[in-house]
């Protein structure tokens, strides 16, 4: 009877420490923030990035960022004609781990291809509003600074 005592104790204390463990890695997964910021204004290009590159400071880098460009803001990411600051600054957080997204409305309308944007542009083939829509249903906090 007591082995049989023991042997359930020790059954029971691998479980519990087995489900220690994996809450704590779900606590440790569920720290990490995933935001989308949502940018049309030209006038706001470099604000946004400034404020993205904080977002990645102030957390460690922990956290994911989806930046979702459409309206007048996507010819602030031209290639050609773009200003150096912006140029570096947009590369150094794709470096970090920035997952940019363009409108496909916006770019057909204002004949715009990935081409001609900065590189680590994504389509957003339904639209950077459904883009949004979609990232928020997948978790990411929604800001548009």
């Amino acid at each position: 009877m007591r082995r049989r005592d023991m042997f359930r104790a020790i059954l029971v204390g691998a479980g519990t420490l087995i489900g220690l463990r994996v809450a704590q890695a779900a606590a440790t997964e569920a720290t990490r923030l995933k935001v989308a910021y949502h940018l049309s204004d030209l006038d706001k290009v470099n604000f946004v990035l400034g404020n993205i590159k904080n977002h990645y400071e102030g957390t460690g880098g922990n956290v994911d960022i989806a930046l979702v460009v459409h309206g007048p803001a996507l010819a602030g990411f031209k290639s050609k004609g773009i200003s150096a600051a912006v140029s570096g600054r947009f590369t150094g957080l794709i470096q970090q781990g920035l997952d940019p997204h363009a409108c496909a409305n916006t770019m057909h309308g204002m004949d715009i291809s990935l081409a001609d944007l900065l590189d680590g542009f994504h389509a957003a083939d339904s639209g950077g509003v459904v883009k949004l829509a979609e990232l928020q249903s997948q978790g990411y906090a929604y800001l548009r600074p």
